[in-house]
């Protein structure tokens, strides 16, 4: 019997930190669906307008405002947002040092970002009365296989590959799916001096860097399929192995 695939479109995805870089892209993937989107910004809000320009249909794009380093701000995103079929938790935050150095305000940013916040969005979603729903989680493929030493990052990124596992043991008899994508290298972030990222690409098994619509694909791929909950799929050229 053939499977069953959630149909995107029509469907209202909110993609946290969406204006910019790999946010932007699943930002034009669920459009290129026909998703009505609900796309999240902390301070992007023009180039997040400027993204909503060319999307197929411009109208069908709500841009939200929200400081997810903030206690609280989620919830009240996820109230803006009105009813979420899916949910995208791309946003996070990245800032180099080790844990026992601290200091302990940057570590709980962390925290608040790429953990808290993500749960409770992930919290909100599970409240609505869905007939079928997904989330789709993105990580790091060198925190999810432990080779990255991250401080708070890495902490708070294996926090949340490990409430996805929960979440979708939780609450799959209720048709909601709770999925993760852990990418490999992509964009060199802004730190990065620059071409180090391309001199570790050789070292890869496919001897590349990520596309930004591979990734895009994989995460729509997770939406789509209503067989698949409590995955982390590694994007990422073969790094992971």
């Amino acid at each position: 019997m053939p499977g069953k695939f959630m149909n995107i479109d029509g469907k209202t995805v909110l993609v946290t930190g969406g204006a910019r870089r790999v946010g932007a892209e699943l930002v034009r993937a669920f459009a290129a669906a026909g998703a009505d989107i609900r796309l999240h910004v902390r301070r992007s809000r023009d180039e997040a307008g400027e993204l909503a320009a060319v999307l197929p249909a411009p109208e069908r794009c709500r841009i939200l405002t929200a400081d997810l380093a903030v206690p609280g701000e989620a919830a009240k995103l996820f109230e803006a947002c009105g009813p979420v079929d899916i949910l995208v938790n791309n946003a996070s935050m990245f800032e180099p040092g080790e844990l026992a150095a601290g200091p302990e305000a940057r570590d709980r940013e962390h925290f608040e970002v790429n953990f808290w916040s993500p749960l409770a969005l992930m919290r909100a979603f599970a409240a609505q009365q869905l007939r079928e729903g997904a989330v789709v989680n993105l990580l790091d493929q060198e925190v999810v296989h432990g080779s990255a030493r991250g401080g708070a990052y890495a902490l708070s990124r294996r926090a949340l590959a490990d409430a996805t596992l929960e979440f979708a043991r939780e609450l799959g008899p209720r048709n909601l799916r709770f999925n993760a994508v852990a990418p490999g290298p992509v964009l060199p972030p802004a730190w990065l001096p620059g071409g180090k990222m391309e001199k570790t690409l050789p070292t890869l098994p496919l001897r590349r860097k990520v596309g930004l619509a591979d990734l895009a694909e994989a995460v729509l791929f997770l939406c789509r399929n209503d067989s698949i909950t409590g995955e982390i799929l590694c994007v990422d050229c073969g790094q992971h192995l």
